[in-house]
């Protein structure tokens, strides 16, 4: 009858023989491992910097990442640590949550690979257009719009007086003549082009930034010239949509091309989940236990 508790014992001690041969394998590898910084018990080593160091990297900015790292490192350590000394820690809660938090990560960088590989990123006039006629209410616009020319020039450039005779020429030499004088002597300028932009955006930093009531401006001018102590401004107005009206197409084609590429990359996300689930299921990858 005193086998089974020598037996025991025994299986004890080989256990025991085992975790510690264990403990000083690990101890001896840990002790092998260079020792970057120290938060009271918490050691971080010179083989966790891997990766933080990005390919060709210069010697003065792969100093700087590892520093900064190093420090990041440091200061979370130290909340930590204040942390367990002023509430409990649920550690089965917290462990979750880093399980919860890696496995995320892993996902998601899996489901980025999928839509890459996956994403047909060609979107047809005819999609924006159909899209647009469809959805019209959610392109209100917000801002005043418009199309036209703007031209803010020192008062020492040459040949101001040319600019507004150039700036209503359509004839090809005088199109490539503005656009010359513009890169020689303007601070700032938008030629005319297919394209809308914000009324406020054209004339930032100009007095006609400062125009009490925009939209009655639009609407009482297609050209305007004034200055300031420096500068002279020239605006060309050639057509322009209030706020609170549907946007032209034009204004909203990339933001309906993201739209539609964003809701495609869902869809793949949403496919990817299920083919990965059906097919684990037709392998029977998983059970699910009753209670």
């Amino acid at each position: 009858m005193k086998a089974v508790p020598i037996l025991i014992v025994i299986i004890m001690a080989s256990l025991a023989g085992c975790d510690l041969i264990r403990m000083k394998k690990e101890q001896s590898q840990e002790a092998a491992r260079k020792t970057v910084a120290r938060v009271h018990n918490a050691y971080l080593y010179q083989d966790e910097l891997a990766g933080i160091i990005p390919a060709g990297a210069t010697a003065a900015d792969s100093v700087a990442r590892v520093t900064a790292y190093i420090n990041s490192w440091i200061r979370k350590q130290l909340v930590i640590h204040e942390a367990t000394k002023n509430i409990d820690i649920n550690e089965a809660e917290v462990e979750r949550k880093v399980l919860d938090y890696r496995y995320s990560l892993i996902g998601y960088e899996y489901q980025n690979y999928y839509i890459q590989k996956n994403l047909d990123d060609s979107v047809s006039d005819k999609e924006i257009q159909e899209y647009y006629n469809s959805r019209q209410d959610n392109f209100i616009l917000k801002q005043n719009i418009v199309q036209g020319t703007y031209i803010k020039v020192p008062k020492e450039a040459p040949r101001t007086k040319r600019i507004k005779d150039l700036m209503y020429s359509r004839k090809e030499k005088d199109v490539d003549e503005l656009r010359s004088y513009c890169l020689s002597f303007s601070a700032a300028y938008h030629l005319a082009d297919s394209s809308w932009i914000e009324f406020d955006k054209l004339v930032v930093n100009s007095p006609l930034a400062e125009i009490p009531n925009k939209v009655q401006f639009l609407r009482s001018y297609n050209y305007y010239e004034t200055s300031d102590n420096e500068f002279l401004y020239f605006l060309k107005i050639d057509a322009y949509k209030m706020s609170d009206n549907v946007s032209p197409l034009e204004f909203v084609k990339q933001d309906i091309k993201n739209i539609i590429l964003n809701k495609r990359k869902v869809e793949l996300a949403r496919k990817l989940e299920e083919e990965v689930y059906e097919n684990a299921a037709n392998r029977n990858d998983f059970e699910i236990y009753n209670r």
